[in-house]
């Protein structure tokens, strides 16, 4: 495995790769890997010849009272866990190599960034798309993988490689939970005991909406409704973001549910701000 910092010595690296006829499979992170992200490596191995893994903790997708200064970081630990899942390749660059001084283009998915987190976190997709474009146009991948867990980042993505006509092919890989249903994430590590206790509400909540839908209940504010009580009656420290429904296809709201919808909760536990949700076919 090597570390490769420069842009342009990773394009010399991925000419030879391509004048192989290798296949390329890419998962791009920020880093402080867990068992979610190594999902997503190994879906991507299994469909190609030569693995990619680029960290990067991203500045312009975070907004100015939001963790950057804090995101957790351990590269010798992230090095350790990329070997063991067969990572060939990490793409390791600086803030200064992605944007260099008098950087000024970006890119913006609109439509599928109005709502949920787009709403919530102001400028937060831009920065997401305009990051995975770049890492996209220096890696070249055949396919990349993205997490379910953040399911409006995988649509946007999506959105933007059908727009753009790039020639990837964007996976989804599932999310991982710890035993108790809590969802891996990077930032879980900011919770105390008491707050990782009460953080399996998130999911919990979300059972209940299936068990709601799977009962019968069809209309949305309803279901909205009892995971909204079910959240504030069984946590302490938890605040909720948003909880909202919305087709899954064009992320429009919707009243009565039908087709895929995806269920999506944002939740502060503390000053932790978690997400999870459930992609449903009715």
């Amino acid at each position: 495995m090597e570390i490769l910092k420069e842009i342009n010595v990773v394009k010399e690296v991925i000419k030879k790769i391509k004048s192989n006829n290798q296949s390329i499979g890419f998962v791009p992170t920020m880093g402080y890997l867990h068992e979610g992200h190594l999902s997503l490596l190994k879906k991507a191995k299994e469909k190609s010849d030569v693995l990619f893994l680029s960290i990067f903790v991203n500045p312009i997708q975070f907004g100015p009272n939001e963790d950057l200064d804090k995101y957790p970081r351990d590269l010798e630990r992230d090095v350790e866990l990329a070997k063991k899942a067969g990572v060939d390749y990490i793409f390791f660059p600086n803030e200064l190599k992605m944007y260099p001084p008098g950087y000024s283009t970006y890119v913006m998915v609109e439509k599928f960034t109005e709502g949920l987190c787009g709403a919530k976190r102001l400028g937060h997709f831009k920065g997401v798309s305009t990051i995975v474009l770049k890492l996209f146009n220096i890696i070249r991948p055949d396919i990349a993988v993205f997490g379910k867990k953040d399911a409006q980042q995988l649509r946007v993505i999506e959105k933007m490689v059908e727009d753009l006509n790039l020639d990837i092919e964007i996976l989804g890989g599932e999310i991982v939970r710890e035993k108790d249903g809590l969802a891996l994430s990077s930032r879980n590590k900011y919770l105390t005991l008491e707050e990782r206790k009460e953080a399996v509400v998130l999911n919990k909540s979300l059972e209940l909406a299936e068990l709601l839908i799977y009962k019968g209940e069809k209309n949305s504010n309803v279901i909205i409704e009892k995971v909204e009580e079910f959240i504030n009656s069984n946590s302490n420290f938890g605040k909720i973001d948003y909880v909202e429904i919305v087709d899954y296809k064009n992320f429009e709201k919707i009243s009565e549910l039908s087709g895929e919808i995806l269920i999506a909760i944002a939740v502060y536990i503390g000053n932790t701000r978690l997400i999870d949700n459930r992609i449903l076919n009715l």
